[in-house]
């Protein structure tokens, strides 16, 4: 129904810690059981709850590949994933992405 930016989030655990950050699925549960969830905070209908977030890695992939095509995510856990974890990251704006 308007924009919408897609996402990789990197991170261990990133399935559960995204999805406890969105709340509930249902917009009332999380309107009444998490609040200051994402969901709890913005949803407006269960159909319109603001975000998405892969119900697990297998999802997660396919979702990636969709979105992101040109994305090899075997490359990027090879070459990338370890050179985050080498040190403090910034946010490069204008490539949209984190970098050492």
């Amino acid at each position: 129904s308007g924009p919408m930016w897609a996402y990789i989030l990197a991170h261990e655990n990133a399935v559960p810690l995204w999805r406890s950050l969105m709340g509930p699925t249902k917009v009332f549960r999380a309107r009444n059981s998490v609040p200051d969830s994402i969901r709890g905070a913005y949803g407006l209908t269960d159909t319109r709850n603001t975000t998405h977030g892969s119900d697990s890695p297998a999802s997660a992939s396919r979702e990636i590949a969709f979105f992101f095509p040109e994305f090899n995510e075997q490359l990027w856990y090879q070459q990338e994933e370890p050179r985050l974890r080498c040190g403090p990251v910034y946010y490069d704006t204008e490539e949209r992405v984190h970098l050492v």
